[in-house]
This record gives structure tokens, sequence and C-alpha cells, in this order.
């Protein structure tokens, strides 16, 4: 499960499997609220910060493909469908109205929980990915890859001299953490398929800048070696943004994971 607990909201008309769903999400370290319909979805989405909301396709009133289909229009909540229907054009209904997952009914609440933990950690890592992207620069366990000045500095803040090679390569880790990444890959990503690019020099790039963060090169936990698949940079990297500096214009004269409640249940 992600760090804090996650807020699921649980729009489901049958009192029973709402019970259920609620008490087996609650357990396994879920804030969990509750509704009966789409009105009662409305109220709870404006009562409480949603982080995920599993939607039962069969609602009275307005149906959950409605449902899915305006929420969708105007936030990026990732959403779960449920369904006692399991025909594929109800599942290609709902993913094509924006559901991020689709689960028919009868399930394993234990299949549900899993579900809700590959979404959430889908969104966090698209997130991440688009913090990183618009980064100017990265940290890493101390270390700060400048890139614009295209820099390291270690955790004592003095610069570590590195190849432009060496550099792209370690950026490439930075952007993509804990994700293996085979040799072509990395080829790709760095050099691209120039003359003379081969996976050999990937390993020797690869050795050069463990020589420089790693505590011990011989050892290595920064960049792990995976067997019959490549590498892996373990660290967690976090995002830098540096704002730009304003400037005043010399004419302008100076001037003195809350708690769990149940909308519908």
């Amino acid at each position: 499960m992600p760090q804090t607990m996650p807020n699921i909201l649980v729009v489901e008309d049958d009192r029973e499997t709402r019970a259920l769903i609620a008490k087996y999400l609650r357990t396994n370290g879920c804030n969990v609220t509750t509704a009966n319909d789409g009105r009662e979805m409305a109220r709870a989405m404006i009562d409480h910060r949603v982080d995920l909301l599993i939607l039962d396709v069969m609602l009275p009133g307005e149906d959950g493909l409605s449902l899915c289909r305006k929420v969708r229009a105007e936030s990026h909540i990732p959403i779960i469908m449920l369904t006692a229907r399991g025909e594929d054009v109800d599942r290609i209904l709902g993913l094509e109205m924006g559901a991020d997952d689709y689960l028919a009914k009868p399930f394993n609440p234990r299949e549900l929980l899993a579900r809700i933990n590959a979404v959430l950690r889908r969104q966090m890592a698209a997130r991440t990915a688009s913090a990183i992207d618009s980064a100017t620069a990265l940290t890493f366990l101390g270390w700060r890859i400048d890139c614009r000045l295209r820099e390291l500095r270690n955790p004592d803040g003095a610069r570590v001299a590195m190849t432009s090679a060496e550099f792209d390569l370690l950026r490439t880790f930075c952007e993509r953490p804990g994700r293996v990444l085979s040799r072509d890959s990395l080829l790709d990503l760095t050099q691209g398929r120039n003359a003379g690019s081969f996976e050999r020099s990937i390993d020797v790039l690869v050795s050069r800048i463990r020589r420089k963060i790693e505590p011990d090169p011989q050892e290595a936990t920064m960049i792990k070696t995976v067997r019959s698949g490549g590498y892996m940079f373990t660290p967690r990297v976090e995002p830098e943004k540096v704002e730009p500096t304003r400037v005043e214009s010399a004419s302008v004269e100076p001037s003195g994971l809350k708690s769990a409640a149940d909308a519908g249940g």
C-alpha cells in the first residue's frame, strides 16, 4: 500500500456488498467513504478527499458508466468499475468512459485490494515521472544531478567530474528509478544506435559511475545488476524545480491516508 492511508469512495447500491468492501478495505489500511447512488457520491466527493473511486455499474438513477464519464471529464481520480455483468462489452464501455480498471462480480476482496494497490502505484509513478520530466535537478541520497548545468555534486556539495556519456547514463537511471533497464534500452536512451555503440559500452560506463557514487563499487547498492535483465537504479529520486528569479523593475516605487465516514452506509 502507499505510505499514507488512501481515501477510497465506494459507490454501491447493494448494502451487503458495500459493507463487505468497506470493512475489508478498512481492515487493510484504507480510509473508506460509501455512497448508495450518484447523488450521495457527489456529496461525498465534496466533503472528502478521494484518492480512488470504486464505482458499481448498475446503480439506481444515473448508472455507473455515466457517472464515470462525468468524473473523468473533471478529474484524474483513479476509477475501478464493478459490475454483476461480465460481458466484454461492459468492460470495454467502462474503460472507454475513463475507468482505470474493471472487476466483475462476484469477486474476491483480496483481488479488489490488489487492483487498488496496482492502480494507485501506476498513478504515483505517473506523477513522479511528470515531476521528473519537468525538473531542473534530481536528488538521491544527498547527491544532486543538475540537468541544466550537466553536473553532479556529492552529498558534501563538491562537484564530481563526469564525462558526457557518464552524465547521460546517470541521468537516465535517475529518470527511471526502480525499473529494470536492459542494455539495449539504455543504449537507445543515451547514445542511440550510433555507429560503434554496443552493449559492452554500457557495462563500462556503469562501472565508472559506480566508482564515483557507490560507497563500495564492488558491492553496488545504487545501480544493481539484474541477471539476464540489465540494471536497476534503486535510490528514491526527488525532482527539484528552481523557480525563476523575480526581477523588480527599477521604475517601481518601493511600498510600505481523515476519519472514515459512511455517506450512504
